[in-house]
């Protein structure tokens, strides 16, 4: 007996076909779908790892270069020289389809194109260290804008995946099984009524065959009751 209540009925069982070639495409479909990810993660998980890697090499060498600046240069000093950015960025976010899954696209634009005007300060009074250090991070935050970009976009897929796994799992280990379970009490309880509907087909053609019988039986026996009556009469 099926999970679900279901009429046996040839229409339903018509339905119930149709329901399943629905849901045995959706399955390949989304099996497809979930492989796909699976692949575009993996290869974002490791392009993760990389850049994460740079960063942090990257971040290391900035706070050596930091460190350096403010033991050659006073606290004072150090604080006056940073004070007042002179430099500003403008970032923007756009978003890229990656199988059905909207991932940001970060990026940023500086106010003035100059290079230079990363340096909020003049060179006269500040160490080159510093200026080391400012060119450093300079650089570094565009990896560190890749790398935010790069793992928001794992994590939305992985948050995808999780979905598209919890969906074949529906389909392939409730949704198609009580289907075909369904299909399955259909299509007995249709062969044991067609069964049944032949047996009393049978049992009325054997009934009709044995009146027939009977009333042939009967004419013969009337016809030499009636024709054992006429022959003295004729003699």
């Amino acid at each position: 007996m099926p999970n679900i209540t279901v009429s046996p009925t040839r229409m339903e069982l018509t339905r119930l076909k149709g329901k399943l070639r629905t849901a045995q495409r959706g399955h390949k479909l989304l099996k497809d779908k979930r492989d796909e990810l699976m692949k575009q993660f993996l290869d974002t998980v490791r392009e993760v790892r990389s850049l994460r890697a740079e960063v942090e090499e990257d971040l290391m060498t900035v706070h050596k270069s930091f460190t350096v600046a403010s033991a050659l240069m006073s606290s004072q000093a150090l604080e006056q020289a940073l004070l007042y950015p002179k430099q500003s960025v403008e970032l923007t976010m756009t978003f890229q389809n990656i199988m059905s899954v909207n991932v940001p696209v970060y990026d940023f634009q500086t106010k003035t194109k100059s290079d230079a005007d990363i340096y909020p300060y003049g060179f006269a009074a500040t160490s080159g260290e510093l200026d080391a250090a400012v060119d450093a991070l300079g650089h570094v935050f565009r990896k560190m804008l890749k790398l935010a970009q790069i793992e928001k976009s794992a994590q939305l897929m992985a948050e995808e995946i999780e979905k598209t796994r919890r969906r074949v799992n529906a389909l392939e280990y409730v949704m198609i099984p009580n289907t075909q379970e369904a299909i399955r009490y259909i299509t007995m309880k249709l062969d044991e009524n067609d069964r049944a509907t032949t047996t009393r087909l049978m049992k009325v053609k054997d009934m009709i065959l044995k009146e027939s019988i009977q009333e042939k039986r009967e004419e013969t026996a009337r016809a030499i009751q009636a024709f054992g009556e006429g022959s003295p009469a004729q003699a």
